[in-house]
């Protein structure tokens, strides 16, 4: 089977786990990892690496996500969304744009963020979600995000619909919370869609029904190739023999300004990944197996 990048339409209901286990039965149990977590009751992208294409997934995770959100006004809950039990409740004043509008605009940007008890960190190797579970609350290190746009989609008289491009490690539930308290109630997220992943942002999602339609017709499967996730990256393209070179783990010349390098063979196929230095060499530093990579 050849590897590839899938962009599964995770559906509601399901963990980011066993989505891949789906994915993974349908591909011959093939070895394959999930980038980026969706909690169950989160729906749409969710990328998955199978077989050499695990090596690529620092690359996707470092990306930023787009997400579309509902926040539901009036009500807290002990997850932040619509899954735990309510703990708070609070009058919803009469919103407009006027009132909305310049509370968004100070969510904007580079900006700390706690994150909630209910998330898979770990403090001793326990995740934070089975401590608060037990009813522990432990203290929780700020993390540094970015905001890079906050959008509002509508509005309610008890609920916004907002949508948001933001840095790895953003808590969707913490943000809802927070946007809903600078409004003067409570809150928590009602509906929760990944839209998009970078580099994946016009390109098609599949569903796992659609996955198994393909399987069981015998048409192929929708792979994007390893290197599409690393287009951010200067391509070096080689001659048949330093391409040689290159896999037996030698350095070669290139023309390259330094830095990490996508690598292609004399025939254009996906090598690998190297390191480029400023006198005019190349050390290859991940090589995938051309054999089963599905790149070309």
């Amino acid at each position: 089977m050849r590897s590839g990048i899938l962009l599964l339409d995770k559906p509601l209901g399901l963990s980011s786990n066993a989505a891949l286990q789906r994915v993974r039965s349908l591909f011959d149990r093939a070895k394959a990892g999930h980038v980026g977590s969706l909690d169950p009751l989160a729906t749409g992208m969710l990328p998955v690496c199978l077989g050499e294409a695990t090596k690529v997934a620092g690359d996707i995770l470092a990306g930023r996500k787009r997400y579309r959100f509902t926040i539901a006004l009036g009500s807290a809950t002990s997850t932040g969304d619509a899954e735990g039990e309510i703990t708070q409740r609070a009058a919803v004043p009469p919103l407009d744009d006027a009132q909305v509008l310049p509370v968004l605009e100070r969510f904007r940007g580079a900006q700390s963020q706690v994150p909630p008890m209910y998330s898979a960190l770990k403090r001793e190797g326990q995740p934070l979600y089975r401590l608060a579970r037990a009813g522990v609350t432990v203290p929780r290190a700020p993390r540094s995000i970015e905001l890079f746009e906050l959008s509002l989609q509508g509005l309610g008289a008890e609920h916004l619909e907002l949508e948001t491009l933001c840095t790895k490690g953003t808590y969707i539930r913490v943000l809802a919370e927070d946007i809903a308290a600078a409004l003067g109630s409570c809150g928590h997220v009602a509906a929760l869609r990944r839209i998009a992943v970078e580099p994946f942002e016009h390109e098609p999602m599949q569903t796992l029904e659609s996955l198994a339609e393909l399987r069981a017709t015998g048409g192929p499967m929708p792979l994007l190739p390893l290197d599409f996730a690393l287009q951010h990256l200067p391509a070096v393209h080689l001659s048949a023999d330093d391409s040689e070179r290159c896999r037996r783990g030698q350095r070669v010349a290139a023309s390259a300004s330094g830095g990490r390098v996508r690598i292609y063979d004399a025939q254009g196929r996906f090598m690998g990944l190297g390191e480029a230095d400023t006198s005019g060499g190349l050390q290859p530093r991940r090589l995938f197996n051309l054999d089963t990579s599905g790149a070309g």
